[in-house]
């Protein structure tokens, strides 16, 4: 591998692999979940507390394995190949394709605000409840163009990444800035005042739909509930981080700099999640924001802030987050797959570079694979499924560089975790809750993304086999 991405390349990458979709929708439904701007920031500030925590402890992981493969190398290393092809089989099969598609979507979707003829067109296929849509076709466009890109070497990938992801941390200080400045009637103290005498909840019919009048307080469980149900969609907002740590072999001293990214990357991406939410709570008030129009916050307080150009500035900065926030997941996840085709536990062909040096091989199975699910249609409920095993691998990981610490207390290790073992101890605290609670009170978003990596258990034992025969 050579060594073309610097330390700023790195950061770049940590910032736009973060800020995808994600930040411009959730809080639609976390405020259905909470009730309260003032409990909306607390879990964006638990979230932040727990990514940055993680990126901490990764940092450890990342100066003592600093070569590619990243999370699936660190689990490989610390606890055995099985551990890291379920790592690695999730990461292809949902967790990195699943959110190449839905990002990709997205693109699509926000793309159909400036062309509206991508939305008022006839299905291209439909048969029953399934359908290929232009605007389906536009988002495997998108991968597809992405993943050439990137096959023409990492400099192309770099410079791609760098510039979408600078344009859209501009283009959020300006909403931050202007969400402040030019909103006529603060919301900001009413949103807070719902959460500090009461906490309140949002009530449903038989159907399931809430009632917008159904607001009533809650407290105990019933609150904690609330809370974890909330934070799949900011946790979901704060991953992809760690794909730093898949291109570690491209790194310039990779022992220093994928710390250093990590860190100050998620660090930044979480201040500026808080701050945007800030920006929600100023400009809408709590209905507003719980029942914005297919739950696009950003575009209802871009309206209140902008005006009837709103719609478009959100959507042109949706389709610059999105598309740069492609880049990296696609530049990052290949790498992946072709350090476990080295390990005999991939295909094949996904080992070599091409020519451009890059694993050519392993960039187009991954997207080709991300090409189908955007033709299926359920890459939004696979990662509904997949967050509760998400925050689980990193958990896992987590508690690697304690178990190093105790099993190989003498290793070399060029950084040591900041406050060990607070912090480490800290991600697994409130990772645990967030599981616990989720496997309470929202199962539909635990057992199946447990069972479709469990699913990849007789995959890994029929490759061991294969190998035996051979």
């Amino acid at each position: 591998m050579q060594k073309k991405l610097k330390l700023w390349d790195a950061i770049m990458l940590v910032m736009g692999s973060m800020i995808g979709s994600g930040i411009f929708i959730v809080s639609a439904d976390m405020m259905r979940n909470l009730g309260s701007g003032y409990w909306m920031i607390i879990v964006w500030l638990i979230t932040g507390i727990m990514t940055v925590a993680a990126a901490i402890s990764y940092g450890e992981l990342s100066s003592l394995f600093p070569k590619a493969g990243g999370q699936y190398t660190y689990l490989t290393e610390i606890f055995g190949k099985k551990m890291g092809f379920l790592y690695g089989w999730g990461l292809f099969t949902v967790i990195q394709t699943g959110t190449i598609a839905a990002v990709a979507m997205a693109f699509g979707k926000f793309t159909a605000y400036l062309v509206p003829e991508l939305n008022n067109a006839a299905p291209i296929i439909q048969s029953g409840t399934f359908q290929i849509t232009w605007i389906q076709i536009l988002a495997i466009a998108v991968i597809i163009l992405l993943t050439y890109i990137n096959t023409r070497g990492v400099e192309s990938g770099k410079i791609l990444q760098n510039v979408f992801t600078g344009s859209k941390i501009v283009a959020l200080l300006g909403l931050i800035a202007l969400g402040f400045i030019l909103v006529d009637a603060s919301h900001l103290a009413e949103n807070f005042s719902f959460g500090t005498n009461s906490f309140n909840n949002l009530k449903q019919d038989a159907k399931g739909i809430f009632l917008q009048s159904g607001w009533e307080p809650i407290s105990g469980m019933t609150l904690m509930g609330g809370i974890a149900a909330a934070m799949v969609g900011s946790v979901f907002s704060s991953v992809a981080w760690e794909s730093v740590t898949f291109v570690s072999g491209e790194i310039e001293n990779p022992k220093k700099n994928v710390v250093k990214a990590m860190i100050l990357g998620t660090s930044a991406v979480m201040l500026l999640y808080i701050a945007v939410n800030f920006v929600y709570i100023n400009a809408l008030d709590r209905d507003s924001i719980a029942f914005a129009a297919n739950d696009r916050v950003a575009v209802a307080a871009s309206q209140n802030i902008f005006g009837s150009a709103g719609t478009i500035i959100i959507a042109v900065l949706v389709m610059v987050s999105t598309f740069g926030c492609n880049n990296g997941l696609i530049l990052a996840g290949a790498r992946v797959f072709q350090t476990m085709a080295k390990d005999g536990l991939f295909f094949k062909s996904a080992v070599n570079n091409n020519k451009n040096q890059v694993p050519g091989n392993a960039l187009w199975m991954q997207g080709v694979w991300a090409s189908i699910l955007c033709l299926s249609g359920q890459y939004g409920n696979l990662l509904d499924m997949i967050s509760f095993v998400i925050v689980l691998f990193y958990m896992i990981t987590v508690f690697g560089v304690i178990y190093l610490r105790i099993k190989q207390p003498n290793l070399e290790r060029p950084y040591k975790t900041w406050l060990y073992p607070v912090t480490p101890i800290v991600y697994l605290l409130i990772g645990t809750t967030f599981c616990v609670l989720l496997l309470i009170y929202k199962q539909q978003y635990t057992w199946p993304g447990f069972l479709i990596v469990l699913l990849g258990l007789p995959v890994y034992y029929l490759i061991n086999r294969n190998k035996k025969a051979e």
